[in-house]
């Protein structure tokens, strides 16, 4: 897979086209249009071995990605390029917890006002988006510490969990405290997630 460097892009880009067109099909809000013209973009400008590393780092994500398969020139870039693995891992984590959070904020926001629903939402994001992957992986019956040595803890499962989790906090402040002190206290939780 991925070894042909054309065929690689031309799969991408086609991938890129195909989720525009069922995004324009569907009437779906003309911001989401920001999805494919990125699969695109990535498409034509990727290198195939940060496809590669991308690639694998999602299906480490679902528990099927086994570090031995690789031969010491795919370890070898993989290390080179584990801020891409790294990504697969982040970006199939947050659409796994999404599946299950964004249904949860749509029917919390029919029954409440929306800021509470994206609160709601968010706050079954979080616990999914952190605990979700590892669930998995661990029902398939990997082996992470051999991911962990070859490529090193992902340090940025805590920078989204932080992220996150300070958005849900300035909510919650701006509508108990008023905008000056809750930017503050937003600031300082920042601060300590960073």
């Amino acid at each position: 897979m991925f070894e042909d460097v054309v065929q690689t892009r031309v799969s991408i880009c086609g991938a890129g086209i195909l989720l525009a067109i069922i995004f324009l099909l569907a009437h779906l809000p003309f911001i989401l249009l920001i999805v494919p013209v990125a699969i695109l973009f990535l498409g034509i400008v990727a290198d195939p071995e940060e496809t590669h590393a991308v690639w694998y780092g999602m299906l480490s994500a679902v528990g099927i990605f086994d570090i031995s398969a690789l031969d010491d020139e795919e370890r070898a870039t993989c290390r080179e390029k584990r801020h891409y693995f790294w990504f697969g891992e982040v970006v199939l984590a947050a659409v796994l917890a999404l599946v299950f959070s964004i249904p949860a904020g749509l029917y919390l926001a029919s029954r409440t006002e929306l800021t509470l629903a994206f609160m709601g939402a968010a706050m079954i994001f979080l616990p999914l988006f952190v605990f979700l992957p590892g669930i998995i992986r661990q029902g398939m019956h990997v082996d992470t510490g051999a991911i962990i040595e070859t490529l090193g803890k992902n340090e940025q499962v805590k920078k989204v969990f932080w992220t996150v989790f300070a958005a849900i906090a300035g909510l919650v402040l701006m509508r108990v405290l008023d905008p000056g002190t809750a930017q503050h206290v937003v600031g300082m939780i920042a601060e300590l997630g960073g």
